[in-house]
């Protein structure tokens, strides 16, 4: 769709006068069209965004929808942002940095919608290119990617893969996961076509002319995203939304029974009852006071800060993932103390938002989650076998039909969903190219982790199922 009818932009100009600065804005975004005409579809989503910008823009970006633009359009709007490829990050990055200032859960929510938007390419069926020379300052955003043009090639799992990774993000923040919803596109247009025509509107409309024609194919379901939410966060997914009593509670006991087990640790330390011999038979116990004490290495958290909820036990065995948390089991030391921390700070905001302790708020969760981090060796993190995984853990995949997101289908899935937040998928590839990408953008590993990673994914293409798993981590040593 072109707009180029002067008539038509007389009567758009007549109703805007008339209508509130949502839709002035829209308007004035309308100005200059492009070849592939859908970039305010999600005008919802973009003037909520724009707002948050505005707080404070050091890159002096024009407007949202630049970003959701090619590189050629995109160059008018970008402000100092050198690359556009990461110029739709870097404002979802800032407007979550400000909205989180202003303890503004909707802005929070509304810029890691707009993260996930589809970016526009040069035709139907072209997927646009992800941000590679950064990452995100917000780990929230960092997790995610833009949607891609349904046409293009495995874009139904992709897309579905990014939705559920928005929802359990949405989630952390304590915002509704199903407004993760929000973030799809359209019906698969015909491929190749450079018109833009098909499926697509770009019309002025507040509510997001995708949404108000019924134009938007939701890539998940409601009970889809809710087992993604649970597997991603476990019983501390309490913090999804304000009218989740359930989930609430749940998070409540998993920092009563955090509390219970620091305490217990605590003195069973002191009278020397830690007994190696009941590791493996106490370290599936989640927040059981065995699990803090008994364990070959005891409790391996170093943080001790108990700002609104206590800090969570780290245990440890002589097992292939020998470091627990919660009942949750990991590869490598760094990515369970990653848990540990997100454990405690989802309790704390519980606490917070369920009026349990007001005398602090949620911004005193998130730096002690980061305190918490740091306690336990910062960023810097190591795999098994000494890989460099930069700020991540490990990267290792696992094949499993016990899967939440899975109906008794077996798939593949990375085993730390917390550094790589990618729900299970029936091709390697699609898991594997994934960690690697984050490996290399998000993780800040080394080139030749990232190397390795590429030649271990084509390791795990050459098999199938478990062997496809084991081929992948094997390479990598993990």
């Amino acid at each position: 769709m072109k707009f180029e009818s002067t008539a038509a932009l007389a009567v758009m100009l007549g109703v805007a006068t008339a209508r509130p600065d949502a839709v002035l804005q829209a308007l004035n975004r309308h100005l200059s069209r492009r070849e592939v005409p859908q970039e305010h579809s999600h005008d919802n989503i973009l003037n909520v965004v724009a707002t948050s910008l505005k707080l404070d823009n050091p890159d002096n970006i024009k407007d949202p929808v630049f970003s959701l633009l090619g590189n050629k359009a995109a160059i008018e709007g970008a402000g100092n942002v050198k690359d556009l490829d990461c110029l739709q990050q870097r404002i979802a990055d800032q407007a979550f940095t400000n909205a989180k200032a202003a303890n503004d859960v909707d802005g929070m929510a509304n810029a890691l919608i707009f993260r996930a938007l589809e970016r526009n390419t040069g035709s139907v069926g072209l997927a646009s290119i992800l941000c590679k020379s950064e990452t995100a300052k917000n780990p929230e955003v960092a997790a995610l990617q833009q949607h891609q043009d349904p046409a293009s090639d495995g874009a139904a799992e992709l897309n579905k893969q990014i939705a559920l990774t928005l929802a359990t993000q949405l989630s952390a923040i304590g915002a509704d996961p199903a407004l993760a919803i929000q973030s799809g596109t359209f019906a698969p247009g015909k491929k190749g076509d450079t018109t833009g025509a098909g499926n697509t509107c770009d019309d002025i409309d507040p509510k997001g002319c995708i949404n108000t024609k019924g134009l938007l194919q939701p890539d998940v379901t409601e009970s889809e995203i809710q087992a993604a939410v649970a597997a991603g966060s476990g019983a501390a997914a309490g913090n999804a939304t304000n009218n989740a009593g359930a989930s609430r509670a749940s998070a409540s006991a998993v920092a009563s029974a955090s509390a219970t087990a620091t305490k217990s640790a605590s003195g069973a330390k002191q009278s020397g009852a830690a007994s190696s011999g009941n590791a493996n038979k106490n370290n599936n116990n989640a927040g059981s006071a065995g699990s803090a004490t008994t364990a070959s290495g005891g409790n391996l958290n170093k943080f001790t800060g108990s700002t609104g909820s206590a800090p969570v036990p780290i245990t440890s065995d002589t097992s292939s993932k020998p470091f627990g948390v919660n009942g949750s089991q990991f590869v490598n030391l760094g990515a369970a103390a990653q848990r540990a921390c997100d454990v405690q700070k989802n309790a704390c905001a519980n606490a917070v938002n369920g009026g349990k302790d007001n005398s602090i708020k949620v911004s005193d969760c998130d730096a002690q989650q980061q305190q918490c981090v740091s306690a336990n060796g910062g960023k810097k993190r190591r795999a098994a076998g000494g890989l460099d995984t930069g700020s991540c853990g490990s990267p290792a995949i696992q094949f499993s039909s016990n899967l939440a997101d899975r109906k008794g289908e077996s798939a593949f899935v990375p085993v730390n969903t917390k550094d790589f937040a990618h729900g299970s998928a029936q091709k390697p590839a699609i898991v594997t190219q994934f960690i690697c990408q984050q490996l290399g953008s998000k993780c800040k590993a080394s080139a030749a982790t990232v190397s390795e990673c590429n030649a271990a994914a084509k390791a795990a293409d050459a098999a199938t199922g478990q062997a496809a798993a084991n081929a992948f981590n094997s390479a990598l040593g993990v």
